[in-house]
């Protein structure tokens, strides 16, 4: 009989499915049934040396019963894990039960760090998106004289003052820079000059005196036009710190102010407009929001005005205090240049405390030309 099995056994057809696994449904399902008996038998069950084993095949009718009383060997162990292998649900080689779901958290916290940056960037995105179409809104209504605007009279014109004195010192520090790149190669020419001069004085014996003299005084004029040439470069630097950082420090607070001024004046456009609507549900929580909008906005404009008055208040004084020194020393300087006073020339530079460059120190060193 037992030949005969083995001989069936060999012959039997095995189906294979379509993932190439030679088990069925059938036997999956028989498999979860057999674990789910199994757990409940080892918790709850009865021994089982006082159960018994039937033998022949699952379904069919019972050949015979031996009572497991009468088989001597060992106590059956049952390892769980070989049915979770069966079932598909064994962990990785090398891998715990207790490390598989310690590794499986880290992706979930990171799945959710990424959808929470993404809800805040659609949040941000959204928040934007409304202010600007208010901004804009409010921008056309001014233009075409359909909505209101908040001015500071006084405040506009000290920013209308300011943007016209930029412009003409501007126009100074414009100026300025020409007469420092004319006055250069002046300086520079008259150095030419007198080095041919003191040339020419060695090799023509008979106007030695007369180029010495001219040699000598093209010298001169060069050392007090280098001298004069420091002063002005002091003038132009102090007008372009006061011009490009100072007062373009302040008129980026004005623009911000502005920014300010627009966005509190479409916020309270639209709190108006809420205002005299309708007063259901609905609208008095969009009435609540748009009042906290309003204020928030109005909070930021106003201390956004305290702070234009404020800068405003420090560049006037600083600008007359700037170009109160600045002016004095172009004016000494070039007096007692063209008066031919070195000595005064000199003290004047020193009283303003301009120290003048060592004459090649913006020529590259030797290592920087090659």
């Amino acid at each position: 009989m037992t030949d005969s099995i083995l001989s069936k056994a060999a012959t039997m057809e095995i189906p294979i499915n379509s993932n190439g696994d030679s088990r069925t449904a059938e036997d999956d399902g028989f498999e979860q049934v057999l674990w789910g008996d199994l757990q409940q038998v080892m918790v709850s069950g009865p021994n089982l040396n006082e159960t018994s084993i039937v033998s022949g095949g699952y379904g069919g009718a019972a050949e015979g019963i031996i009572p497991t009383s009468s088989i001597k060997g060992p106590a059956i162990h049952v390892n769980p894990e070989y049915f979770d292998r069966r079932c598909g649900n064994a962990p990785k080689p090398g891998v715990s039960p207790s490390m598989h779901h310690s590794n499986s958290n880290p992706s979930m916290m990171s799945e959710e760090a990424t959808k929470g940056v993404a809800v805040e960037k659609f949040d941000s995105m959204k928040k934007w998106s409304i202010n600007t179409y208010k901004c804009t809104k409010q921008m056309f209504s001014e233009r075409f004289g359909r909505g209101s605007k908040t001015v500071d009279m006084e405040l506009e014109a000290q920013i209308d003052v300011l943007r016209e004195t930029k412009m003409k010192y501007e126009h100074i520090l414009r100026l300025a820079r020409e007469l420092t790149n004319h006055f250069y190669n002046m300086v520079q020419t008259q150095q030419a000059l007198g080095d041919t001069f003191a040339d020419l004085s060695q090799k023509s014996p008979e106007l030695q005196d007369e180029f010495g003299y001219n040699a000598e005084t093209q010298r001169l004029l060069c050392k007090n036009g280098e001298t004069l040439l420091g002063a002005i470069n002091f003038f132009v630097s102090s007008i372009n710190t006061l011009v490009n950082k100072t007062m373009e420090d302040t008129l980026m607070t004005i623009k911000m102010y502005e920014n300010a001024r627009l966005e509190f004046d479409a916020y309270r456009a639209d709190l108006e407009e809420l205002s005299v609507g309708p007063r259901d549900a609905a609208a008095m929580v969009r009435i609540e929001i748009a009042q906290q909008q309003y204020q928030i906005h109005k909070d930021k404009y106003e201390r956004l005005h305290s702070d234009v008055s404020i800068k405003l208040k420090f560049l006037e004084e600083n600008k007359v205090k700037v170009m109160h020194k600045q002016l004095l020393l172009f004016h000494n300087a070039v007096s007692a240049y063209f008066a031919g006073n070195q000595q005064q020339l000199e003290q004047t530079l020193r009283q303003f405390n301009v120290k003048l460059k060592p004459p090649g120190s913006d020529k590259p060193s030797w290592l920087e030309e090659q």
